[in-house]
């Protein structure tokens, strides 16, 4: 057996949360024979409610888990984390609008940051989850002193697993046939999911589908499938958003091969993105965990004027919250 991982999930005891927790602990995410000790990050006023999920892991008897720690620490909770999943966030109210959001999370990813910083391990890979993502993320990186800009990447991969769903209902085959669909930009709205490389049993995606589907339905639909399913539910699309952060630390921990997927990471100017911007592009990830984006495809003056719309959705956030980075 290897030698345990240390794993933090922050807002451990919320819905994101509670749906990822099975998950890691049932090695999902790092494996069968890759043992782990959860850290489990919470706010003080919720920490009776995180002392009953540590009852359910523990009932639960998984192998992998040597060790369980719950605290309303951060310090503690990312102590030599190797994996962070910075999920809890201040969730959005129906009087708030997104720079309202940004800025009311904004303090909480400065915390965060400086804890992961100060203690962490050095190699740690750290996905955020909470929204707004990928500022979020921005933030929480320019505040972790010592620790590279790799260490941190965003989450789109809901987006683009939305995405891959709708591709497999419109043409009736498993999701598993549709490969190689990736997301530009921001995870909002304005989220770009790009087929220009998917392919479908193994045959161009593109070939196989309407232009006029792509354009509309599918486009609208995965950009609005969150509010779609608040409205369906009553509440927010927790076990999905679980599901893709799994997915995302899986491929970033074991390597992608010659898939392409969905990261937010902080941009170099790939496709003249302003660097530092946390943007989603079509990446590969080796054996090692090294995120190298794909390059050189063309871009048309649609898919530009898509980006440029992300970029500047990013800019905005970013100027909102200039005095925390």
């Amino acid at each position: 057996m290897k030698a345990p991982i240390r794993v933090a999930v922050t807002g451990a005891a919320g819905n994101i949360g509670y749906s990822l927790l099975w998950r890691l602990a049932s090695g999902s995410c790092f494996g069968p024979d890759q043992p782990m000790i959860l850290q489990l990050l919470e706010i003080t006023p919720v920490m009776d409610r995180l002392a009953g999920v540590v009852m359910e892991l523990t009932d639960s008897a998984f192998p992998l888990v040597n060790d369980i720690v719950a605290t309303d620490d951060a310090n503690v909770a990312f102590r030599d984390a190797d994996a962070i999943f910075l999920v809890g966030s201040r969730p959005r109210s129906k009087d708030m609008d997104r720079a309202d959001l940004v800025a009311a999370n904004g303090p909480i990813f400065v915390g965060q940051g400086r804890a992961i910083g100060e203690s962490a391990s050095r190699s740690v890979k750290v996905i955020t989850v909470g929204n707004p993502c990928n500022t979020n993320c921005l933030i929480a990186r320019a505040n972790a002193k010592g620790l590279d800009g790799s260490c941190f990447s965003a989450m789109t991969r809901l987006d683009q697993n939305r995405a891959v769903g709708q591709v497999a209902a419109k043409l009736g085959v498993p999701p598993a046939q549709v490969q190689d669909v990736f997301v530009w930009g921001n995870h909002s709205d304005k989220m770009y999911p790009d087929l220009r490389l998917a392919k479908v049993s193994n045959l161009p995606a593109l070939g196989q589908l309407d232009s006029a589907w792509i354009e509309g339905e599918f486009r609208t639909t995965v950009a609005t499938r969150g509010k779609a399913i608040i409205q369906a539910r009553g509440a927010s699309s927790a076990a999905s958003a679980a599901s893709a952060a799994v997915d995302h630390m899986a491929d970033w921990w074991r390597g992608t091969g010659e898939r392409v997927v969905s990261m937010a990471i902080p941009s170099q100017g790939w496709y003249d993105v302003p660097e530092g911007l946390v943007f989603s592009f079509p990446v590969r990830v080796d054996a090692e965990g090294r995120i190298s984006v794909v390059e050189g495809l063309e871009i048309d003056q649609a898919t530009r004027d898509r980006i440029l719309a992300n970029v500047s959705d990013l800019q905005t956030e970013r100027e909102a919250v200039a005095e925390l980075l």
